[in-house]
């Protein structure tokens, strides 16, 4: 099998397995979950630019203006790991699946607003499904499901920000956990100064975890890029619903989530909506690509 397709499988398998990696984190709050990815992650991943010797280059590429971009890039991509972490720990795993799916639609919708891109014809159709999914999940359910709402518009929005971003994203996930660094470390220390600090006050596990969110943040970024450099596009956009299908499916059978069939009607539009804008975006690929005649 192509290295490609296993790097692109095994980073999104990890991404969508991560509930069980924060379920056992549970008893830490989420802040101070998030506080230590921020701070490790920028760990490990100094270590594997030093490494690498990709730290002269990096260095030589930091601009007022890219800094200024990946400040907004680290807000945004912190906000999303904090809503994530505290959505599983707190038994919503299903609604947080939700938002990754509705992400890739919300991106095209971005694209269109802020970037001036066009939709096709036949894109319109997906979006007002999922639409229509979320205005039926909210009437139904009473209340915005803003947890799913809250992860796609904050990725969407991080998306739209390292759109115009112009490091490669090793570099990139460097810098925006370099900039979010040193809040972090000092909300950690707040923590701990006022006595509910958890590091180091919990079990050995527990400690060991927090260390290990640096691991399992940058291990599954390392395998995308990899992939991304060696498959398609096309394939690697029908395989980022591999991790918020492997949530969804943790939150049901194995946190046992409720799941009602008003739910289930809900997230069957999205889906018909995402099996939709995928099948047009392939066939708009190969209505592209140009023909080779054999003379």
């Amino acid at each position: 099998m192509n290295k490609g397709i296993l790097y692109a499988l095994g980073a999104y398998i990890m991404w969508g397995l991560f509930p069980i990696y924060w379920k056992w984190l549970q008893d830490v709050p989420a802040l101070q979950v998030i506080g230590h990815r921020i701070i490790w992650s920028f760990i490990m991943l100094t270590i594997v630019m030093l490494v690498s010797r990709q730290w002269t280059k990096f260095r030589s590429a930091l601009t007022p203006r890219v800094l200024g971009i990946y400040s907004v890039a680290g807000l945004l991509l912190s906000a999303n790991w904090l809503i994530y972490v505290w959505g599983v720990n707190t038994g919503h795993i299903v609604e947080t699946s939700l938002g990754y799916f509705i992400n890739p639609l919300l991106s095209v919708l971005l694209g269109m607003i802020f970037l001036g891109e066009r939709l096709r014809p036949a894109q319109w159709l997906p979006l007002g499904l999922a639409t229509s999914g979320v205005v039926y999940l909210t009437v139904t359910y009473g209340a915005l499901p803003w947890i799913a709402l809250s992860l796609a518009f904050s990725f969407g929005f991080y998306g739209l920000v390292k759109k115009t971003a112009p490091l490669g994203s090793l570099h990139g996930l460097t810098l925006e956990t370099g900039l979010v660094f040193l809040p972090a470390l000092g909300y950690l220390l707040f923590a701990e100064n006022s006595g509910q600090g958890a590091f180091g006050h919990t079990d050995l596990v527990s400690v060991l975890l927090m260390v290990g969110a640096g691991l399992v943040t940058t291990i599954p970024l390392l395998m995308f890029a990899s992939a991304a450099r060696r498959i398609p596009l096309t394939m690697i956009g029908l395989m980022q619903y591999i991790a918020p299908t492997l949530q969804f499916l943790l939150g049901v059978l194995i946190y046992k989530e409720p799941f009602t069939t008003t739910r289930l009607v809900g997230f069957s539009l999205v889906w018909i909506a995402l099996i939709f804008f995928w099948a047009e975006g392939l066939f708009a690929y190969r209505a592209r690509k140009p023909v080779v005649e054999v003379v």
